[in-house]
């Protein structure tokens, strides 16, 4: 079965927000919704200090559309915005 490779952007509230605690909870819910499987996560420097965290990681495509999932990760404290930016395919 193929699996899926999603690619999350988060934005922070303010430059001040600590992006590990973010990273540390939006895992936990990519890990209730995905299982634990493979993830990367990538801090990418937006503009004047502020930062975004960007999480990659793999998923079953039965699941369907991480859509729900996006919701949950933005009722994170500190969290301004999640955006999915990338969906892709991976067989093997």
């Amino acid at each position: 079965m193929a699996k899926a490779i999603v690619t999350f952007k988060i934005m922070p509230v303010s430059p001040k927000t600590d992006l590990e605690k973010v990273a540390e909870e939006a895992v936990k819910k990519i890990i209730a919704y995905a299982g634990d499987g493979d993830r990367k996560k990538e801090i990418e420097p937006v503009a004047f200090g502020l930062n975004a965290l960007k999480i990659i990681f793999v998923m079953d495509e039965k699941k369907g559309s991480p859509d729900s999932l996006e919701k949950e990760i933005a009722k994170i404290k500190g969290v301004n915005s999640v955006e999915i930016i990338d969906v892709r395919r991976a067989i093997g």
